[in-house]
Order: C-alpha cells, then sequence, then structure tokens
C-alpha cells in the first residue's frame, strides 16, 4: 500500500467535526448521523494511530494539541478535495447563494435593486444576511460577503473582487440646504453621527479641511437611522454615497458639499472562486456591473 500510514479514511469527517465543534454531538448533528457512530469513528482513530486524541471531561471533550495539529492538516485536505470536485463536477450546485452584506448598504442600496437581480440573473438565488466586520464563510454558512477594507481580509481561500470606491459627503433635506454657506453654516446646525462608523465626520473634515463645531450633535446607530432622521429634518448626516444615492435621486435628500473618496473601497469576497462556481460568476458580473454607476455617476446635489 502506497500510504502505510493513512488512518481510516471515513474516520477522519467525524474527527474534524469533532475537533472543530469540540463535541461529538454536534458533528453527529452536522453530518446527520448518531452520536454513537461519531463515537465509534472516533475509536477506530485513535487506535489505528496509538494515541488518545480527546481529554475527556464530565462535561466537555478537549482536542489533544496532537489531535488540534492533525485536524487542521485534514481540513486543508479536505478543502482541497472539495475544490478540485468543484473544477471537474459538470453539476451546478443546488440551492440559494448565501451573500452577506453591511447592513445600511443591503438596506438602502441593494435590496432596491433585487428586482433588477432577478431579471438580469433569472438562475441564481440569493439569501442574503445582513452582516458587517471579519467574514467567517464556514462558522456563518456565508458564500459572498460584500465588505468595505477598513479591516484586514480573511488569509483563507478566498476570492476578493473591488466593487466601488467609498465617497463621503454631508446630506441633508433641501429646506436645510440653503443655510450650509461654508464653516459658518455647518456651525449652525445638529450633525448626525453614526455609532457604526464614529469618525465619519472627522474623516470627512480631514479630507476637506472644514474646522467648524456644529450647534449640537446627535448619534444614533447605524446609517440607515441617520439618513431617517436627515429625511426629517433632524439635522446633516455624513453619509456614503452609496447609501444615499435613491433619496439623492429622488430629492429626499441633497449633498450641499458633494462627495469626496475617504480612501476605502467596498469588495465581493467569496469562499468559492467564480471559475469554480458557475452561480458566483454570474452574481459576481452582475455586483461588478451595478455597483460601477456608483463611480461613474455624476452627484446628484
Amino acid at each position: 500500500m502506497r500510504w502505510s500510514s493513512l488512518p481510516p479514511v471515513n474516520t477522519l469527517l467525524p474527527f474534524e467535526a469533532t475537533v472543530r465543534h469540540a463535541s461529538m454531538t454536534a458533528a453527529a448533528r452536522e453530518l446527520h448521523v448518531t452520536h454513537g457512530a461519531v463515537s465509534r469513528q472516533i475509536q477506530n482513530l485513535e487506535r489505528s494511530l496509538g494515541i488518545s486524541l480527546f481529554e475527556r471531561q464530565a462535561r466537555a471533550l478537549r482536542p489533544t494539541p496532537q489531535a488540534r495539529q492533525l485536524a487542521a492538516i485534514v481540513r486543508d485536505a479536505l478543502d482541497q478535495i472539495d475544490a478540485a470536485a468543484r473544477q471537474v463536477s459538470h453539476r451546478t450546485p443546488a440551492g440559494p447563494l448565501t451573500l452577506s452584506c453591511e447592513p445600511t448598504l443591503l438596506m438602502r442600496w441593494l435590496i432596491p435593486r433585487l428586482p433588477d437581480l432577478a431579471a438580469d440573473v433569472p438562475d441564481v438565488a440569493v439569501h442574503l444576511s445582513a452582516g458587517g466586520g471579519p467574514v467567517f464563510f464556514e462558522r456563518d454558512n456565508i458564500d459572498l460577503a460584500i465588505r468595505r477594507d477598513d479591516f484586514p481580509f480573511p488569509e483563507e481561500a478566498t476570492s476578493r473582487n473591488r466593487l466601488f470606491a467609498e465617497r463621503i459627503g454631508p446630506v441633508c433635506r433641501p429646506d436645510l440646504a440653503t443655510r450650509l454657506t461654508g464653516d459658518a453654516g455647518v456651525s449652525q446646525v445638529t450633525l448626525l453621527h453614526t455609532a457604526s462608523r464614529p469618525q465619519a465626520w472627522d474623516d470627512w473634515r480631514r479630507i476637506t479641511g472644514m474646522k467648524a463645531e456644529p450647534a449640537s450633535q446627535q448619534t444614533l446607530e447605524h446609517f440607515y437611522l441617520t439618513l431617517q432622521a436627515a429625511v426629517a429634518g433632524v439635522g446633516v448626516a455624513i453619509a456614503p454615497y452609496a447609501v444615499a444615492r435613491d433619496d439623492l435621486e429622488r430629492g429626499q435628500l441633497v449633498a450641499p458639499f458633494g462627495f469626496v473618496p475617504d480612501g476605502t473601497s467596498y469588495h465581493l469576497l467569496s469562499r468559492p472562486s467564480p471559475e469554480q462556481d458557475a452561480r458566483v460568476r454570474r452574481l459576481t458580473a452582475w455586483l461588478q456591473a451595478s455597483t460601477s454607476q456608483l463611480e461613474n455617476d455624476s452627484e446628484p446635489v
């Protein structure tokens, strides 16, 4: 036999899942088998290797350092087999693609364009999930994610496609805009901040050189709340162009100072490479075409 030290192959899936979950029960649930079946396979693997792979405690199962080392290698091997199978398979993967998107961009830009997506790419079903920050494809069971590059992207085998540059600027109701004439005007209104990006106004001031202090300030949890407050006339919100675009086109908001790039960009991250999954390829192409407008638009003001 060529691989004389290879343990029983049918033990590796239950073993890797048990290490990942630190639980035979969770591994059994994931693999759709019984707890006893997972336990027997772990015992078979331990006998084959001649070592104990887990410290069994009253209410916990703790993988040994050797188990963690072996599980990492098994996981890498399974990932490579999965990728190779995708390349040689002619089957079209079933089920929808799960796309995670930052909440305000999801609500204010992507969801209004779902009819276009359905018309342009009718054979690709998409399940949307609101999420921001670091991406964990396996843990959160997502296929693609739209994220701004203000944090390190995952080092795992992930495809990355740039979508558009972030541009920010103050927006407000048209009747309030008449009061915004340079620094003096800004100092007479309430500035609306978002807790999810508290430095946005400071970034805009740094880029534009505006120094005025506002009459008052108010912080809301997300951009979609500050935008709603701006539409209601509460004050002036700092906003990315992408999420304010539709309100600007409808005339509900205006951007008296325009928008400026803040040095960041949005990217589409995907677990399977677009070359490996036709659905991912078509969805990636649609997103790139649709978001290209966000950089090519002449801004409504």
